[in-house]
């Protein structure tokens, strides 16, 4: 992802994310000065049409929504923060694609675990990917997650083959 993206993601996003979820401009540019080399973006004929933004983290870490990314010296996890793809592009396995590319990136990094917030009822997809239901969340980390203010799951996925 380059800065020339940022519009095209901002029109992802807007498609893709009920209003309670979408991140203003300013934090996006944040999102990709913080993590560029796992920020992500895909491309047809017509241009960008998904995007992924993750960041190094710990098990456990939940990125509230607007939050800062929190990058982890000892980073055991890459924290996907935001996936979406344009409607145009929907059942084209473009999602899956950046997110196997992250993952690629991380197991080389030999992070252990990969982790995510899953909203609007995407724990389905998630859990093609091999993401599963983690519970056990300190008192600030599930606070964090409420930050959402509609239904959200967090989710970890081992990476270890």
């Amino acid at each position: 992802m380059q800065a020339r993206d940022i519009p095209h993601v901002l029109s992802i996003q807007q498609e893709a994310y009920s209003s309670e979820l979408l991140e203003t401009e300013p934090v996006i540019r944040a999102r990709l000065a913080e993590a560029g080399e796992h920020a992500l973006v895909a491309e047809d004929a017509q241009g960008v049409c998904g995007y992924l933004f993750a960041y190094r983290s710990r098990v456990g870490k939940v990125t509230p929504l607007d939050g800062e990314f929190q990058p982890h010296p000892q980073a055991d996890c890459l924290y996907l923060h935001d996936l979406a793809v344009a409607r145009r592009a929907a059942g084209r396995g473009v999602g899956p694609a950046l997110v196997q590319h992250n993952l690629g990136q991380a197991r080389t990094r030999k992070m252990r675990f990969s982790a995510l917030v899953s909203v609007q009822d995407s724990h389905g997809f998630w859990s093609r990917l091999g993401y599963r239901r983690h519970e056990t969340l300190e008192q600030p980390q599930a606070r964090n997650l409420a930050s959402y203010r509609i239904p959200a799951v967090y989710m970890v996925c081992p990476l270890h083959d």
